[in-house]
């Protein structure tokens, strides 16, 4: 065997990737649309917990999503810091809805290194009901969404559930290729990991817990040093023998990628703390990349036959995936408009992969970090990044 047939054999290995998220996303959403019966008979009372700092784009309509819920019992709880933007907006909130029941607690009180979790840390703690629905203030939600997100949690083996997300909309150049990345790179994997009962994750645009399985694993406290809260949540609820649901209910959220750069800065941020935290997983995403393999693989046998083959299956595979995932599963529309982006999108993530390698340590609000054990722990104070 020759090394072009070797280079052959492995650039074919994606697309068995791509055939397992194919197989995986349509049995995810066919199941969901099956199990979809609407809730009317479990509607225990819930706390929507918000940590906030700064001023999101549309954040009253943001806010105001959460107070048209159809629900009949639910307090929403901000915390905010007495200097932040953002108060004004809810302080407004609380005068429009006053028929809902909505606080605010100024400041966390803690000093922690992921001033989120410090807040989650006081709102869960001050929390008046046991089922915790969390959220950023870039989320927009239905006005079913409470009633949809609550039913998981009538079985009590289920510790944690998360939903899917897409952008509010898209203005921008920037906006459009990153909202395209979500839907046929991000989502995929996340597919795949469920379909093999892997997925022991939360997002952190829609957190569903309970105060016993935060309690389970030490509360917020503990998440304190650790540099993506969402995914240590979801894998501490599953370390205490609880259930972590994937739910097929999507939300909206709003895009913060101004330029290309921050959306790169921001994005191989996250993928080396991926790469921090799972090595060997990390190291495995480089049979998933179909882009880099498939010119691979024409380089070494540049004939039209190999080029059809690998090219056209990559180009066939990449639009299935996003249709399936975006357009039939997640309802969202105008996404063919969005097709040719793909192959930037997917030259920018392996790119951004290869560039996760070159760092041992993660900038986080102007000071740089070592991951040690899965905590934060403080190299340098260096002068904050643009875009980090």
């Amino acid at each position: 065997m020759t090394i072009g047939h070797i280079i052959l054999g492995v650039a074919a290995i994606p697309f068995i990737y791509y055939l397992l998220a194919l197989y995986s996303t349509a049995h995810f959403f066919s199941r969901g649309r099956r199990e979809a019966v609407p809730n009317t008979d479990f509607l225990p009372p819930i706390s929507c917990l918000k940590p906030i700092k700064g001023l999101d784009e549309d954040a009253y309509e943001n806010y105001a999503s959460f107070c048209r819920q159809d629900y009949p019992q639910y307090e929403i709880v901000f915390c905010v810091d007495r200097d932040d933007p953002a108060l004004p907006v809810l302080e407004k909130l609380i005068r429009d809805f006053p028929d809902r029941d909505i606080r605010l607690l100024l400041g966390s009180g803690r000093n922690a290194i992921n001033d989120k979790v410090g807040r989650l840390t006081r709102l869960t703690a001050e929390a008046k009901y046991d089922i915790f629905v969390i959220t950023d203030g870039d989320v927009r939600v239905r006005p079913d969404y409470l009633r949809t997100v609550v039913s998981p949690f009538r079985d009590p083996r289920v510790g944690a559930a998360t939903c899917l997300y897409v952008s509010t909309k898209e203005t921008t150049f920037v906006e459009e290729l990153q909202s395209v990345g979500m839907i046929s790179d991000f989502f995929a994997p996340v597919m795949v990991a469920w379909q093999l009962d892997d997925l022991k994750v939360t997002f952190g645009q829609s957190i569903l817990t309970t105060r016993k399985a935060v309690a389970a694993y030490g509360g917020y406290p503990v998440l304190e040093d650790r540099p993506a809260d969402d995914v240590y949540a979801g894998r501490l609820v599953a370390e205490q023998g609880f259930e972590v649901k994937l739910l097929p209910y999507v939300v909206e959220s709003v895009a913060d990628f101004k330029t290309l750069s921050d959306l790169f800065h921001k994005r191989t941020r996250w993928m080396t703390v991926q790469r921090l935290m799972r090595p060997w997983g990390h190291l495995g995403l480089i049979l998933t990349f179909g882009l880099p393999w498939s010119l691979l693989a024409v380089s070494t046998e540049p004939t039209r036959m190999v080029a059809l083959a690998y090219l056209g299956g990559y180009a066939f595979f990449r639009v299935a995936i996003t249709w399936t995932v975006g357009a039939w599963g997640m309802k969202q529309r105008g996404l063919w408009k969005k097709m040719p982006l793909i192959p930037l999108w997917d030259a920018m993530a392996f790119l951004m992969w290869v560039a996760s390698f070159s760092r041992k340590t993660i900038r986080w609000r102007g000071v740089d970090y070592f991951l040690r054990e899965g905590r934060l722990v403080a190299a340098e104070r260096v002068p904050a990044a643009k875009g980090s």
